[in-house]
C-alpha cells in the first residue's frame, strides 16, 4: 500500500454521518472546519456495489480544514453499501481516506494486484471513483479518485473558500449549479 500512498497524497477523509448540515455546523464550531457545500440525494451515471447495480442512497457534504478535504457521508435508506459494510443502521464513524489519481485505469489495477477487493466503482460527474477494501491495513475504506481539470478546478474553489472562511461565516454555502 504504501508505494500507492506515497505517490499520491491522501487528500480526503470522510465519515459516515447521522445529518450531514448538522455534521457541517459541528465540525465548523469545534475545528473552524468549512465551508462545506452539501449534496443532497447524489446520483451516478454509473454504478456498482460488490457486482450489483445497488446504489444507496446518500447525502454527501464537502469542505477543508487546511489541506484536508473532510467529507460527510448520510444514507437514507437501508440499501447495501461501503457504508453499511462498516456500519449498522444508527452507528457512525471514520469510513474512508481518499486519493487523487491521474492513471486511474493503472491505480485500479495496482491495488487489485495487492489483493484488496474494489467494493464499489462508481462514474458521476465526469470522473471515475473506486473504493477498495482497505480496513485489515486502514481501519476503512480507501477511494480511489480520478483528476480531470474540472474537477481539481472544483476542488481548488472549495479550498480557496476554506482559505477565505472566517469563524462566524455560515458553515455552509450553496453549491453553484453544474
Amino acid at each position: 500500500m504504501s508505494r500507492l500512498l506515497s505517490r499520491y497524497p491522501l487528500f480526503q477523509e470522510a465519515y459516515l454521518v447521522a445529518d450531514v448540515a448538522e455534521a457541517c455546523e459541528r465540525w465548523s464550531a469545534l475545528f473552524n472546519a468549512g465551508p462545506f457545500v452539501i449534496t443532497m440525494h447524489h446520483r451516478t451515471d454509473r454504478f456498482d456495489y460488490r457486482g450489483t447495480e445497488h446504489e444507496a442512497d446518500v447525502s454527501y457534504a464537502f469542505g477543508y480544514h487546511g489541506d484536508m478535504m473532510i467529507q460527510f457521508i448520510q444514507q437514507h435508506d437501508d440499501t447495501p453499501s461501503i457504508y453499511r459494510d462498516m456500519y449498522a443502521d444508527g452507528e457512525y464513524g471514520f469510513h474512508h481516506v481518499g486519493v487523487l489519481v491521474h492513471d486511474f485505469e493503472a491505480e485500479f489495477q495496482r491495488l487489485s494486484d495487492m489483493g484488496f477487493e474494489c467494493a464499489t466503482r462508481l462514474y458521476a460527474d465526469g470522473v471515475d471513483a473506486a473504493y477498495f477494501d482497505t480496513r485489515e491495513v486502514t481501519g476503512g475504506f480507501t477511494e480511489i479518485h480520478g483528476d480531470p481539470p474540472h474537477i481539481l478546478s472544483t476542488f481548488a474553489g472549495w479550498r480557496r473558500a476554506h482559505e477565505l472562511w472566517q469563524p462566524g461565516d455560515p458553515a455552509i454555502i450553496p453549491r453553484p449549479p453544474r
